[in-house]
């Protein structure tokens, strides 16, 4: 496999124009006058290599043109007088939306040359696209499951195809869409020139490569750095916080951040729904997007995002897949990305073609490992910042009521509508109508305490400022992973290699670990019989090593679900497939239900009080 490794830096023209790329005069005309003035870093290296008629492997994040890296080829091959009875390229794309901005980018850059371009795909009545099949077309930009119907009705033949395209691959599999890809590629002339386009490559992405494509060219754009002393692109932080003040958090930050638009990403449909509704409580413009909605219900939301009519997006990875909103300047994960490929699609949606945008992610105490995790593999520092305060809140919403205000002033002084004795402005918006109020009250109080008791009323329209403080957790978890980088001691660790349980050390005592074990036997008898400790109640977890689960996760859904502190939490014993962990006798009820109603490190267990206390070992 040749590879070619390309960063993409600030400026990245390095004298290379679209003439350089010995692209046809029509496509030339066409990238001029949709005002394309230079090829981005991954048009600059995949064109040629597409133009020479190589298989290539290429990774980017979303927003870097790899729509026009691979079009702009297909488009090239185009002769003229093509009779359109057969089709030369295939694009697969992992959603609707996607389809139509592909079909929608293909047809623009290919006007001058005729080229006939079909998106295809589910919600679009059928019949429509068998006609157009009928007449024939160059290119069909198809989701995976509607081509391969297609194919099977024997409607969409591939046997005169020159190219195929697999774009967003990954995400394409993230949806399940494996087996349909391997059947249409099945379906593909042997001679045919492969790309495949992704954002991030996991192994499952390079068996695919290595499989259908021969000898490609991988290409592989760094992600945009921004130069020394300058602000990065896409500004990355998280906000540590309880579960249950996770809505309210949300809206303060909201408050703060004031977005143009905004996307929140959700796990559920049920999330999503109850979420909506909690930020319209709020006063937000809210709408939700996940696949529990019709085709149309979700056609009209993105209407009203794109028009401006809404600035706030509720919605699941499936649902917003693919979109592409100009004006988005925030993302926010309600919850940590199950994986670092998911927070890279995410944040891709922001800091597209060069523009700013913020990343937020709301992070549980027990999901701030996961944070680091993304770091690692994304390269990126995530900063974790403390949630706004009331105090906070109270002066962003104050500087929000005095920008009004000079506003109003400063409209009225141009109109000339703030003199007296004006004839000016006594319409609607005037100030004049207002200065009877004025001078009536200034006959009883001082001008300013009235200026004082408006600007009051105004704030308090704004929507005033919350009462409740959110309970700061983000110095405890910066604490402990402090620990965990440095050695340090963290309340609860593993306790050598070879012990067969790992303990903390909680009100019982010192750190300690049981002797190591041998077998694995799910026995009551062969469960630890150390004494608990006093005050302290112990619980069995039905989860243990063979799950992957350490001391600092029951540590952290404890002390992320309930109100105990990760210091409360006594003695932890990690076995194969369960473990034990001390609570306070007064917190039992507490933790056994928090427990019970959420998962540990993504698997839900049975928890109950541990049965054997005080029954000697056998």
């Amino acid at each position: 496999m040749t590879e070619a490794v390309v960063a993409e830096d600030r400026t990245p023209s390095d004298g290379v124009t679209f003439q350089d790329l010995m692209l046809r005069p029509e496509l030339l005309a066409s990238l001029t006058t949709l005002g394309y003035e230079e090829p981005t870093p991954i048009q600059r290296a995949a064109i040629p290599e597409l133009l020479a008629g190589h298989d290539l492997l290429g990774q980017a994040a979303t927003g870097t043109g790899k729509t026009a890296a691979f079009a702009l080829p297909i488009l090239d091959r185009l002769g003229s007088g093509k009779n359109h009875r057969s089709v030369m390229a295939l694009v697969l794309v992992p959603t609707r939306e996607l389809a139509m901005q592909v079909g929608e980018a293909i047809h623009r850059y290919g006007r001058d040359l005729g080229a006939q371009v079909l998106p295809i795909y589910g919600g679009q009545p059928i019949s429509r696209q068998l006609r157009a099949l009928e007449r024939g077309v160059d290119v069909v930009v198809a989701t995976p499951g509607r081509a391969l119907d297609h194919i099977r009705r024997g409607t969409l033949s591939l046997a005169g195809l020159e190219m195929v395209v697999l774009d967003e691959a990954d995400e394409m599999l993230d949806m399940g869409f494996a087996d349909e890809i391997e059947a249409i590629l099945s379906e593909t002339p042997e001679s045919r020139q492969t790309v495949l386009f992704s954002a991030t490559l996991p192994h499952r992405i390079d068996k695919i490569a290595r499989r259908h494509l021969r000898n490609p060219v991988r290409i592989q754009i760094a992600s945009p750095t921004a130069a020394p002393g300058d602000a990065p692109r896409v500004r990355q932080c998280a906000y540590v916080v309880q579960r249950s003040h996770k809505p309210a958090a949300l809206g303060r930050i909201l408050d703060i951040e004031a977005p143009a638009a905004a996307i929140v990403f959700c796990r559920t449909r049920d999330e999503v729904d109850r979420l909506t509704e909690t930020l319209n409580g709020r006063g937000f413009r809210a709408e939700a997007l996940h696949g529990g909605m019709s085709q149309e219900q979700r056609d009209r939301v993105i209407s009203r995002v794109r028009s401006g009519s809404t600035d706030l997006l509720v919605a699941t990875d499936v649902a917003a897949r693919g979109l592409d909103i100009d004006q988005l300047t925030h993302v926010v994960n309600y919850d940590v990305p199950a994986s670092p490929e998911a927070y890279v699609h995410r944040t891709g949606r922001v800091g597209r073609a060069g523009r700013e945008g913020v990343a937020i992610t709301l992070a549980e105490p027990r999901e701030h490992r996961m944070l680091q995790t993304i770091e690692r593999v994304t390269k990126q520092p995530i900063t974790v910042a403390k949630l706004p305060t009331v105090a906070d809140l109270r002066e962003r919403r104050l500087e929000a009521t005095t920008s009004a205000l000079r506003e109003q002033l400063e409209g009225a002084g141009r109109a000339g509508l703030g003199m007296l004795g004006s004839d000016v402005g006594d319409g609607v918006g005037s100030l004049d109508s207002f200065r009877v109020v004025v001078e009536s009250l200034a006959d009883e109080f001082d001008v300013v305490e009235v200026a004082l008791a408006a600007v009051k009323l105004a704030f308090e329209a704004s929507g005033g400022a919350d009462d409740e403080e959110i309970p700061d957790v983000s110095d405890r978890v910066q604490r402990e992973n402090r620990a965990t980088r440095t050695g340090g001691t963290v309340r609860a660790t593993r306790s050598g290699s070879d012990s067969g349980y790992a303990t903390g050390s909680g009100p019982g005592g010192a750190s300690r670990a049981s002797g190591s074990r041998e077998g694995g036997s799910r026995s009551d008898s062969s469960r630890p019989g150390r004494p608990q400790s006093a005050g302290m109640t112990r619980l069995y977890v039905g989860v243990g090593r063979d799950a992957g689960i350490r001391p600092q996760d029951l540590v952290g859904a404890i002390a992320g679900e309930t109100a105990l502190s990760g210091r409360q939490i006594g003695a932890i014993e990690i076995a194969p497939r369960f473990s034990l962990v001390e609570v306070p006798d007064a917190s039992v009820d507490e933790v056994i239900a928090a427990l019970r109603a959420t998962t540990v490190k993504g698997r839900r267990a049975t928890v109950r009080r541990e049965r054997n206390v005080g029954r000697p070992r056998s």
